[in-house]
């Protein structure tokens, strides 16, 4: 890409932002308190209520009978999802935590919906020069790295359906070379992880490894992002082995 993705805008509206984080945790998560949201993020109890409080009225949100918040009408449509990846995300969180304790870099989880891909979990790195949050996000999959190790998974026939041209009528740019796409995807089979060197953002490098459901398939991405000044190739094997520890962890939990 030509440019760093998914940047602040120069005259954010915090409140709009935080508005769309509670949306998309009650989407990913269920249900919460208002105190959970207002710990989340970082803001007093009374901000977080008001908050709610228009989602509700938007109906992003209801309130249940024991006052806490949860999906309203307008994200119903993915509660069925929602449970399945709030288990994957509790199973998760605690392991990336642990991973950015012992690499000091950011890492996410990250889910596929179709062409897409969306950040489930995120725990920055406490340096100055870091991957921001990317929690909620989504993205286009074949230009992240969880997208080509779920994209990976694909029969050649499903790959084709998925970027059948007519899906992107109304977005051509949009639209991966698909044969340098097989080309990329075939690479990633064959080692088992995928190294994303500034396909999401210039300036930015990412290794992740897939996380298995009980059932053997492959349900999501775990990946660590750095700047590309701090990447050594060097130690790509033992970040690659580390990961993939991590995932199986992941996994145990998920199977538990």
């Amino acid at each position: 890409m030509d440019k760093p993705s998914k940047q602040p805008p120069p005259y954010a509206i915090t409140s709009v932002d935080n508005a769309l984080r509670i949306a998309a945790m009650l989407q990913l998560e269920g249900t919460l308190s208002v105190s959970e949201v207002a710990r989340r993020l970082g803001v007093a109890a009374s901000t977080a209520h008001r908050l709610l409080s228009m989602l509700v009225y938007r109906d992003f949100a209801v309130q249940d009978e024991g006052r806490a918040y949860r999906v309203g009408p307008v994200l119903e449509l993915a509660a069925h999802s929602r449970s399945a990846t709030s288990r994957l995300r509790a199973a998760a969180l605690p392991h990336l935590r642990r991973l950015v304790d012992l690499l000091d870099e950011s890492a996410n989880l990250t889910v596929r919906t179709g062409d897409a891909v969306r950040f489930v979990a995120s725990v920055e790195s406490g340096q100055a020069l870091r991957v921001g949050n990317r929690e909620g996000m989504v993205f286009p999959a074949h230009r992240t790295t969880a997208g080509l190790l779920l994209l990976a998974e694909l029969t050649p026939e499903e790959l084709a359906t998925l970027y059948d041209q007519t899906r992107f009528e109304d977005r051509p740019g949009e639209l991966p070379d698909l044969a340098s796409l097989r080309a990329d995807l075939a690479k990633v089979r064959r080692n088992g992880f995928a190294l994303n060197r500034e396909r999401s953002e210039r300036g930015v490098v990412a290794i992740g490894v897939p996380v298995h459901t009980p059932d053997g398939e492959v349900s999501a991405g775990i990946a660590v992002s750095m700047p590309s000044v701090r990447y050594d190739k060097e130690h790509l094997p033992r970040l690659v082995a580390l990961l993939r520890s991590v995932a199986a962890d992941i996994e145990h939990d998920l199977a538990t």
